[in-house]
């Protein structure tokens, strides 16, 4: 059976590619993994003395060392067994997590991935990120999307910045409708195209999929304004959990 030890390290190799890399002849049980594009450390696996740690007995005990994104949260897991500050690498939210069963395997890998998100460059974060939900405008005046959607599932729309594959965006149609129309799905991100004409400027397009249509009363202006604190949709925007669960809310879609 694998040692704690050599099954993190297999699930770094297989979940991110990235091979152990023993840095030290001093110490050869040392393993560092790095990002391949900007080269920081994620994950530090050392063996060290039980005593160095403050920890009871002799021998020695493996440790991971990873970075957390939030230094409450680096302070509320030191508290708990297992967890401590980093050792040797106290800077920053650093903390070392024992590997001798005191923490399960899943939550060594748990918070292994939260380092690799934490030390990722921009680029890699905007690909991590979990999907988001969207709400964007769509003005009548410049393009009719009703008879779009009513030729078409799927069709090419206006990227917003920090839109990417995989996202929600709901469909707010302008006046004279005034109400969020449609739930689509993002399929495709990043489509060259180049347009400015007055006040028009689309440097991208993206794919959207349609899900769901609601009705015209349902999620108008004036809904939107009074139940969820939305008075204004001129670019896109994310939206309140109490929003999302009536969008999401069970019901047939209209076509």
């Amino acid at each position: 059976m694998a040692s704690l030890k050599e099954a993190l390290i297999a699930y770094v190799q297989e979940k991110y590619g990235a091979p152990p890399e023993n840095l030290w002849m001093r110490y050869p049980n040392y393993a560092i993994f790095r990002h391949a594009d900007n080269g920081k450390w994620f994950a530090l696996i050392m063996d060290v003395e039980k005593r160095k740690l403050g920890l009871p007995g002799n021998g020695i005990v493996d440790i991971l060392n990873v970075k957390l994104p939030d230094p409450f949260l680096a302070d509320l897991l030191v508290q708990q067994p297992g967890y401590m500050r980093g050792y040797h690498i106290a800077r920053g939210n650093w903390i070392s997590i024992r590997m001798d069963g005191a923490v399960a395997l899943e939550e060594l890998c748990r918070w292994l991935d939260e380092s690799y998100l934490a030390t990722a460059s921009a680029a890699q974060k905007k690909k991590l990120r979990p999907p988001k939900e969207w709400i964007i405008p769509a003005n009548p005046k410049y393009y009719d999307i009703q008879s779009a959607f009513a030729a078409a599932e799927e069709i090419v729309w206006k990227q917003g910045a920090g839109i990417k594959k995989g996202d929600t965006v709901y469909m707010y149609v302008a006046v004279p409708v005034s109400a969020v129309l449609y739930k689509c799905l993002v399929t495709e991100t990043d489509i060259p195209y180049r347009l400015k004409d007055g006040p028009v400027h689309i440097p991208r397009l993206m794919k959207i999929r349609r899900l769901k249509s609601y009705p015209p009363e349902q999620f108008t202006f004036d809904i939107l304004g009074k139940e969820y604190g939305i008075f204004a949709v001129r670019g896109p925007r994310g939206i309140p959990a109490k929003l999302s669960e009536a969008l999401n809310a069970p019901g047939d879609s209209i076509q």
